[in-house]
């Protein structure tokens, strides 16, 4: 499956980027005939993404997978945007979101620790700072199995002030 996923973002990523977007996640989901492709995006510019975005999104990739057809067989397609409480996936997300709280799971323990919560303190080639409870905490970005931002206050006026700015309701 790893190789199909590989596959996948090779031809979904191009695609997005000449739109304006980027590919934050890709997953396919499911068993043979009932099989979901979840597509995340990202603009460019930051900004929120809007219901139209994931539209364009969608009408693009799904044209571009119905020619290079590289899943066979039945799926669905879901285009959907990162959400508030977002997933940090690249060293570029967590540079954006310094400062901001957030949940880390590690694929294997670090000082018999899978899970980390703190704030986003540093992000430098490969690794990211938080600052927890007890201490700050380097960690490798390639250790990291998931990461999400934690709804807070903070995180909701930024995700106000970006959709003011941008013209969405």
């Amino acid at each position: 499956m790893l190789g199909l996923d590989n596959k996948l973002k090779d031809i979904v990523g191009p695609s997005l980027n000449g739109l304006g977007y980027e590919l934050v996640r890709l997953r396919l989901k499911g068993s043979e005939g009932q099989r979901v492709l979840q597509v995340m995006i990202d603009r460019s510019d930051e900004g929120p993404v809007s219901v139209e975005d994931c539209a364009q999104a969608s009408r693009q990739l799904s044209a571009l997978l119905d020619v290079e057809d590289p899943i066979g067989g039945k799926y669905s397609l879901e285009v959907s945007s990162p959400g508030i409480a977002r997933p940090l996936i690249k060293e570029r997300d967590f540079e954006r979101f310094l400062g901001f709280l957030a949940k880390i799971e590690l694929a294997q323990a670090k000082r018999g620790r899978k899970r980390f919560s703190g704030k986003i303190v540093g992000c430098h080639e490969g690794f990211v700072s938080i600052l927890t409870d007890y201490s700050e905490e380097n960690i490798a970005i390639s250790s990291i199995a998931s990461a999400t931002l934690v709804l807070t206050d903070e995180l909701i006026a930024l995700h106000q002030k970006q959709v003011t700015d941008n013209g969405l309701h």
